[in-house]
């Protein structure tokens, strides 16, 4: 057997296992910690730009090349590993009721806020002065949104990217489609 062939559980060791790990993780944690570290600088704002633009591309290059060092054995094995946590510690397949509806408007309002904001700046205290809290606050809300919704929420979201999906109304006690069309 050779060493392509291994399971991902046996590839955990290694220098090449650790090193692309520690370049796939600065290549997450470079954009997130760099960029607003140059932003807080005080420079120009083209140099800004231009400084946030090498840390994106230094980034991606650290991202392929975490990749390469890994080899294929050591890519299986951290995808494994991310993909066990994600599915580990990810929503539920099926929520309540209850809960779908609550997902459904915490979903909902950053989006329609969004919308709305735009038009009734002047309404919202403080908006117009600073609207970055607003905009942190309905992100943060979106995506606990996604989470509290399930898994079968992703699902219908991915339906509206295939073109052949149809939709299937639950049937109800008495027989007939709970929400007909």
């Amino acid at each position: 057997m050779n060493r392509e062939e291994r399971a991902p559980e046996k590839a955990d060791s290694g220098w090449r296992l650790k090193l692309g790990a520690v370049l796939f993780g600065l290549s997450i944690l470079l954009p997130i910690l760099g960029i607003p570290a140059v932003m807080a600088l005080g420079l120009s704002a083209r140099m800004s730009a231009s400084v946030s633009g090498v840390i994106l591309v230094a980034a991606e290059v650290m991202g392929l090349l975490a990749i390469a060092v890994l080899g294929k054995p050591g890519y299986r094995y951290i995808k494994s590993r991310v993909l066990g946590f994600l599915k580990r510690y990810g929503p539920p397949r099926k929520v309540s009721r209850l809960r779908y509806n609550v997902g459904l408007v915490m979903f909902s309002v950053p989006i329609l806020f969004g919308w709305v904001s735009i038009y009734a700046a002047e309404l919202i205290p403080g908006f117009a002065r600073d609207p970055f809290p607003y905009a942190v606050g309905g992100d943060i809300l979106l995506v606990a949104g996604l989470l509290v919704l399930g898994g079968n929420f992703w699902d219908k979201i991915r339906s509206l990217f295939l073109y052949d999906a149809e939709v299937r109304f639950a049937r109800t006690a008495y027989g007939d489609e709970e929400n007909p069309s």
